[in-house]
């Protein structure tokens, strides 16, 4: 270790992230804050561990120790409730806005990170990040580019991580469901996410194969975005409120699929997914857009576990044909806002590709395992650690 980086070490710096078990950006801030924690003097603001003290409590021990109360706060507060750290600032972006998550910081460096789909940004927002933060770091090489061409020169893209001990090839080999073929659909329902595309491309396999199970993991917090599913030209789109798994069954029931052949999995805490991969046989992903990685995709591969999915948007940044089956026939499609103007401009997947796609997985069993081994060696590159290490050099300066 050289004295430059051993120095770096003792530096103080701050992470501003919310946390949680079941989204990403919950996963997200704790997996940096645990790995920032090894490379500085971490301090923590985020909205409450709380809930990890079941999910998981060695790490809710390890958070424990860097997190910084509101009470251990207001001694740095001025008397406009303006928040003055002293050291650089790693902190989360919410929306295309690219506002910060906690308003009112002050420090010597400030660097925000972000995630977005929406490809028409405002110049006043691009005017007011760069006003605001030293860098803005992406979290795919796509949104990083968005950045730059709405004139942010000042970013750059730091990939999500997996953590490898949870998500690894020890799980490729399934314990239950082996007479089925089980078809994983992950991440919050939402028009954006594809599906719609999912549940009509499994109801074309279902209809020519008796054993297979669609295992599906899709609730969302956010109702707005699950409404936006309304925009899609492939399914009848009926979600009743209420009781979420009765819900989601009414959904493929009015669509075509048949109850013994849909899992509904409930929110399950990011650190038992791993179980859940272990025992299917493919992952579906024909999503439209992605301004990460797709932090579940990652996982998923991490595992051993073959995927189907779009080559666009963030997922290029981890998918390849070396160690994935791509969809590529792709068409642009306007997401229009409700006044009439662009949103963004997203890829629509060609659903023949998608049902040929998992057609073609479902008679190549060993060509697709083939396939999440190499898969799952090329994403175990991607750690938490690696992405705490790149912040860490932004931050001091080193990078």
């Amino acid at each position: 270790m050289s004295e430059q980086t051993a120095g770096a070490n003792h530096i103080p710096i701050w992470l501003i992230m919310p946390t949680g078990a079941t989204h990403g950006w919950g996963v997200c801030g704790k997996y940096l804050a645990l790995e920032m924690s090894s490379l500085a003097d971490l301090r923590f603001i985020t909205n409450s561990i709380e809930s990890e003290k079941k999910n998981d409590p060695a790490l809710f021990s390890q958070l424990s120790r860097v997190c910084m109360t509101r009470e251990r706060l207001q001694p740095l507060r001025d008397p406009g409730g303006c928040l003055h750290l002293d050291h650089p600032v790693l902190q989360a972006i919410s929306g295309p806005e690219l506002r910060p998550w906690e308003f009112g910081v002050r420090s010597p460096r400030t660097i925000g990170y972000t995630f977005f789909e929406k490809t028409a940004l405002k110049q006043d927002d691009v005017a007011s990040a760069r006003g605001y933060y030293d860098m803005v770091v992406a979290g795919s090489t796509w949104c990083r580019d968005i950045l730059r061409e709405h004139g942010l020169e000042a970013c750059a893209a730091v990939l999500q991580g997996v953590d490898t001990g949870r998500f690894h090839g020890g799980l490729s080999v399934k314990t239950r469901f082996k007479d089925r073929f089980v078809v994983f659909s992950g991440g919050k329902i939402e028009f954006r996410k594809g599906q719609d595309l999912v549940i009509r491309a499994f109801k074309a396999l279902q209809d020519r194969h008796d054993d297979v199970l669609l295992a599906n993991c899709w609730y969302n917090y956010w109702d707005g975005a699950t409404a936006t599913m309304s925009l899609s030209p492939h399914i009848r789109f009926e979600m009743p409120k209420g009781d979420y798994i009765r819900s989601v069954s009414h959904l493929l029931r009015v669509n075509g699929i048949r109850p013994e052949n849909a899992l509904i999995l409930p929110p399950i805490p990011n650190a038992r997914m791993g179980q859940i991969y272990r025992d299917t046989d493919c992952g579906l992903f024909p999503n439209r857009c992605e301004g990460g990685t797709n932090l579940v995709l990652m996982e998923y591969m991490a595992c051993g576990k073959p995927v189907i999915g779009s080559f666009n948007s963030g997922q290029k940044d981890v998918l390849s044909s070396d160690h994935a089956l791509l969809l590529n026939h792709q068409r642009s499609v306007n997401v229009m806002q409700p006044d009439g103007s662009l949103y963004a401009l997203w890829s629509e997947p060609n659903l023949e590709e998608v049902v040929e796609k998992l057609e073609w997985a479902y008679h190549h069993r060993e060509e697709i395992r083939e396939i999440g081994e190499k898969g799952g060696k090329f994403i175990s590159r991607f750690t938490w650690r690696r992405a705490a290490r790149e912040f860490h050099a932004l931050m001091i300066g080193t990078a």
